[in-house]
Parts: C-alpha cells; structure tokens; sequence
C-alpha cells in the first residue's frame, strides 16, 4: 500500500474547510447519497487532489474556478492521470455550478447512470470488483430543492 503523503493529506483538509461558494453549492447536493451516490470531498489522488470523487464509480467531478484559466496545461495532465487510473473526470466551472445547478447535476447523474457498474462488491469494502452488475434503484430520486433553500456558503478561499 502506497504511503500517505502528509503534505497532500493536509492540504486536502484545508481544501475541505475553506470550500469555494461553488463547491459548497455542489456539495450541499452530493454529500450524505442526496443523488442516490456516495461522494467523498477533496480526496487525495497522487499526486492530485480530486474536488469530488464517486468511488464506486471512479467519477471525479472538478470545479474549475476563474484561476483555472491559466492553469489550463495542469489541468490537462491532471486530468490524463485520473484517466489512466481508471477515473472519469467531470469538469464545470464557478458559473456553471451557480447559475445552472440543475444542468450540473443532471449531467452528473447521467453519467453515473451510464457507467459500469459499481466496482464495489457487497459487504466487500473498497476494491473488490462486484460479480453482477447491479441494477439502478427502482425508487425515483427527489432531488432537494434547487433553488432558494441552500444556505448561504461560507466564502473560503477562491480558486
């Protein structure tokens, strides 16, 4: 097993307390299986640092803010990486999350409807590879209200 890396595991944690208001606004919807999933936060990736990740389904959801812009080369061999590994990487930006919630998280959950199935098997822990695909849950998913209901999120750092 691959040693931690301290300095990435802290700097997650930062990461974790100090969210952007658009990454507040997307978690508020993915944290606690709101979309039918398990999504984990600011999930250490050597030697990145994934916004969002979907371990079940190996999705990683990056919220590219306006400083992006001039990382464009970084996020591209970021982004090649996760691939290699195995992950789908969803990106949006600060403005796509604020001012089209219900487009962000309809694309999202198609994309997870869409990919293989989960890579967990039941009662196995994280790794083990499911022997049947599992079927999508039979219940409609209600969404939380999209708009207006959220509370206001706390202005951390700006990325």
């Amino acid at each position: 097993m691959p040693r931690v890396d301290e300095r990435l595991l802290h700097f997650a944690r930062q990461l974790r307390r100090e969210m952007t208001p658009a990454e507040a606004r997307l978690w508020y919807h993915l944290r606690a299986k709101r979309l039918g999933y398990k999504f984990v936060r600011q999930s250490v990736r050597r030697p990145y640092i994934a916004d969002f990740l979907a371990r079940s389904h190996k999705l990683v959801i990056e919220i590219d803010g306006d400083t992006h812009a001039h990382t464009s080369q970084y996020d591209a061999r970021r982004t090649v990486k996760l691939e290699r590994d195995g992950y789908r990487v969803l990106h949006f930006t600060n403005g796509e999350v604020m001012d089209n919630e219900e487009g962000v998280l309809t694309t999202i959950l198609d994309v997870l409807a869409s990919s293989s199935s989960p890579l967990w098997g039941e009662g196995r822990g994280e790794g083990a590879v499911a022997q049947r695909p599992r079927e999508p849950s039979a219940r409609p998913l209600s969404l939380p209200p999209l708009r207006g209901s959220l509370p206001p999120p706390k202005v951390g750092r700006e990325k």
